[in-house]
């Protein structure tokens, strides 16, 4: 099928995570204020400490999106970039990408979770500095769950196999890459304002010019599982 049959629901998977991620947050406000009483504190502290569990469950229903769409689409896993070009070896595609990713991994900790805490406190931001670290580094078993074994595949599969070659055959690769970037930081919004910027430029602009670069998913989703590893080593290491 070609990738410009599929842009209406190219749309409705770019828009959803984001949405749905609100919806999850939502109910457990709703039951966190039913076993509270309403107590807007004890909301509050509940939902931010729940945040690994949260990521777990939002992953999992992204991951079932993925699978309705590649369905309706009658797409095979290979039909959404999950194979090797011609000439490309297995081990040099994780490899490269593993490497590249360890490189985000790093400047993440040395430089952009700095500079992310940085802007919160300067320029400010509608949620506090160092929020997230400290609420993923709460519970390390569901946020392992959640940023190692499902986030890298999930997101990789919807942003970069499935939107992002739909999104370049419509609009060209400039204009493409940009809203997938946009709307890859945009599911990150709990981190805050200035966390989806860095995300959906940083981290997104590297995954998708990945993508373009070895047209294969597996590149970018070596780099993410390399980036999320060091990430989830240092919230539960050094944060936690």
């Amino acid at each position: 099928m070609s990738p410009t049959l599929s842009l209406r629901r190219t749309w409705t998977l770019l828009v959803l995570p984001p949405i749905i991620f609100l919806l999850v947050i939502i109910a457990a406000s709703v039951y966190f204020g039913v076993l509270s009483q309403g107590d807007a504190q004890a909301i509050a502290d509940n939902t931010q400490s729940a945040t690994p569990y949260l990521l777990a469950i939002v992953q999992l229903i992204l991951l079932w999106q993925v699978f309705r769409a590649l369905k309706k689409d009658s797409l095979t896993w290979r039909d959404a970039g999950w194979s090797l070009q011609p000439g490309q070896s297995l081990t040099r595609e994780i490899l490269l990408g593993a490497g590249i990713g360890v490189i985000l991994g790093v400047l993440y900790v040395t430089f952009l979770s700095p500079l992310h805490t940085w802007l919160q406190t300067t320029f400010g931001d509608y949620v506090p500095p160092e929020s997230l670290l400290t609420s993923l580094g709460s519970v390390v078993l569901p946020f392992f769950i959640a940023n190692v074994l499902l986030a890298p595949f999930v997101e990789e599969a919807l942003y970069r196999g499935y939107t992002l070659p739909r999104l370049v055959t419509r609009f060209g690769p400039g204009v493409g890459i940009g809203i997938n970037c946009l709307f890859f930081g945009l599911l990150h919004w709990a981190g805050g304002f200035w966390y989806i910027l860095l995300t959906g430029i940083v981290a997104g602009g590297a995954f998708a010019a990945l993508y373009q670069w070895r047209r294969t998913v597996l590149t970018p989703f070596a780099a993410h599982l390399a980036l999320n590893i060091v990430e989830f080593l240092f919230v539960w290491l050094v944060v936690g």
